[in-house]
């Protein structure tokens, strides 16, 4: 066992009281909603960090992924994985790694899973424990992308890779075990919002849409002002202001944010598009979208699951191996998928 893996066990440990303490105190309350003792800790060890802003875009992408490494949990037992890479379409080669379940259904579909960090950070490593949670749970191939990220390659060559990976994943499913010409999307953030817009841009394009969307807390509107975005503009680990340079750093100078293929959200019709998970967390300045967006989604006559986890913070599905309650979300998701996937 390594020492951060010694820690994280002792820090589950202790009681909320005590976390509290160590994390400034008096427990952090917004909207009713209390952060969960281990993610305020979290919170507190890293409030002296610079803002993102104030950082060259390699430097951040450098230091999130060390940070994102100390507290990354070890993959699920009984779940193999394979990195390899796809064509993209720029006649890029995308980097991408399968998980498949020992125990695998093959009647469960292929997700197609992008990760988060805004088009800007992140990579296979990032969402690895967290899709050897959904392989496991689902008993369904996962194919985890490794999209192109700005500025070195600004929008749209995130969001073009990811729709090229979700038709080479259909066309190529069955080498997975799973059922031949058929796959789901999903991601988490930015990934949950190049997950709805796939959906979407398949829709419109007239090609086969997802068997289902997995949207966790999804950047859905970039037009659009909701109040969490006020309200939780300095919470950990996402606020308004890294949300901004997120923006910058991926998008070339004057993009309109309404565009399509950036905010989701600004579609007027989502009648007909896939089944629908989505996730939202109480702490987050996207909370308010993402509830929007199921509800309109079930107003559509789309079916959809919906929870809001009210006391965890954005990108919580990175945390699972030091919050026992983002564990536990990520094991409910899953479990959610997989009652979608027993209905299709």
């Amino acid at each position: 066992m390594s020492l951060q893996q010694t820690i994280t066990k002792l820090i589950m440990k202790l009681p909320g009281g005590l976390l509290v303490k160590m994390a400034g105190g008096k427990p952090l309350t917004i909207r009713g909603r209390t952060l969960e003792p281990q993610l305020q800790l979290m919170a507190w060890n890293g409030r002296n960090a610079p803002p993102l802003s104030s950082l060259p875009a390699e430097t951040v992408q450098a230091v999130t992924k060390e940070t994102l490494a100390s507290v990354a949990a070890p993959i699920e037992l009984g779940v193999r994985t394979e990195d390899l890479t796809i064509p993209g379409p720029n006649k890029n080669q995308i980097p991408a790694r399968i998980y498949r379940p020992d125990d695998q259904d093959p009647k469960a579909p292929l997700m197609v899973y992008y990760h988060m960090g805004g088009g800007v950070i992140g990579d296979l490593e990032t969402c690895h424990a967290w899709c050897s949670i959904l392989a496991s749970r689902v008993k369904c191939p996962v194919l985890s992308i490794d999209y192109r990220l700005a500025p070195q390659h600004k929008f749209p060559a995130g969001i073009d890779d990811c729709c090229a990976a979700y038709e080479w994943g259909m066309r190529n499913a069955a080498k997975f075990g799973a059922p031949e010409g058929v796959a789901s999307v999903g991601g988490d953030s930015m990934g949950g919002n190049f997950s709805a817009i796939i959906a979407q841009e398949m829709q419109r394009e007239d090609k086969p849409l997802p068997a289902m969307q997995l949207l966790i807390y999804p950047a859905i509107d970039l037009v659009e002002e909701f109040p969490s975005r006020k309200e939780f503009s300095e919470t950990f680990s996402l606020s308004t202001d890294t949300m901004d340079w997120f923006m910058q750093e991926y998008l070339p100078e004057g993009f309109d944010k309404s565009d399509r293929m950036l905010s989701p959200g600004q579609t007027g019709h989502l009648d007909g598009l896939p089944p629908a998970v989505v996730i939202t967390a109480g702490h987050d300045p996207l909370c308010d979208e993402g509830d929007d967006y199921a509800r309109r989604l079930k107003d559509a006559g789309v079916p959809v699951m919906h929870k809001c986890y009210e006391h965890l913070a954005h990108a919580f599905t990175a945390f699972t191996l030091i919050s026992p309650g983002s564990r536990k979300a990520c094991l409910e998701i899953a479990d959610m998928v997989r009652a979608v996937y027993s209905k299709l």
